[in-house]
């Protein structure tokens, strides 16, 4: 129970890795507040984990609406001790595509925009709400979603992997900021995990990922929610501005 009476707010917390963190933390002993734009799968997500895991319909991307969120949530519960900005999606393609000689494709200019709003805007906007509630408590914890793509780049993911590295540069400069008051920031980079979105690839591509990845498997959700309970816990006490790496030892090919 390294999280008893803890209230963790978890984004994008219906599916994937934000389901697994909030049943992980849940197990710990905390009470979960997820928030997701998917409402059937944000209730669905409530009733398979039981009561002390709760549901918000929020768009990360809305500052209003994250921040009637956070201060809602202060209210009922009367403090926030962990943040995980797990919300993401993915728009790939590649920056310019080229045939004989002539343009035939690029990444859009709405697609980049997108990601960007969702995977580095949103953390930028959450924590923004959560840091003056857990300044004034005394401490909290912070934990951002970066990817291994953040640190090594990606064929066709120029958005995605701009907003990866990204993340890692404001977990560094909020670990510098906020650390005077008690507050912890950290990063996780996860490899090539088995969520929803992965399932839905063709075999092939997931042969070829597990091919790339010396441990040989993908990564569960579940290990990336240990990773994120390890450093929400007071095991990591001393550690902050960090970037674990939970791949497999992965090496991202191009």
């Amino acid at each position: 129970m390294r999280l008893k009476d803890n209230v963790t707010l978890i984004t994008g917390g219906a599916a994937g890795i934000g389901k697994a963190t909030a049943k992980r933390f849940v197990e710990a002993g905390a009470t979960v507040v997820i928030c997701d734009v998917n409402q059937e799968a944000g209730e669905a997500t409530v009733r398979e984990l039981g009561p002390n895991v709760h549901f918000y319909k929020v768009d990360v991307t809305d500052r209003q609406a994250v921040q009637a969120w956070v201060d809602d949530v202060v209210d009922k519960y009367g403090r926030v001790d962990v943040l995980v900005n797990n919300a993401g999606i993915l728009r790939d393609n590649q920056l310019v595509k080229v045939k004989d000689g002539k343009l035939v494709k690029q990444m859009p200019e709405a697609d980049f925009d997108l990601v960007i709003a969702v995977n580095l805007k949103g953390v930028f906007n959450c924590t923004q709400a959560v840091a003056p509630h857990m300044i004034k408590q005394g401490g909290g914890v912070i934990l951002n979603a970066s990817s291994v793509v953040g640190l090594d780049g990606n064929f066709g993911q120029t958005n995605y992997v701009a907003t990866k590295a990204g993340v890692i540069g404001m977990t560094k400069v909020w670990a510098r900021e906020l650390g005077r008051y008690n507050i912890r920031v950290n990063a996780v980079a996860p490899g090539f995990i088995a969520t929803e979105i992965l399932k839905s690839m063709p075999e092939k591509i997931i042969e070829r990922m597990k091919a790339h990845t010396p441990l040989g498997r993908m990564g569960q959700p579940r290990d990336i929610a240990n990773a994120y309970l390890f450093l929400a816990s007071d095991e990591a006490s001393f550690i902050s501005g960090a970037v674990l790496r939970v791949d497999g030892a992965i090496v991202v090919g191009t």
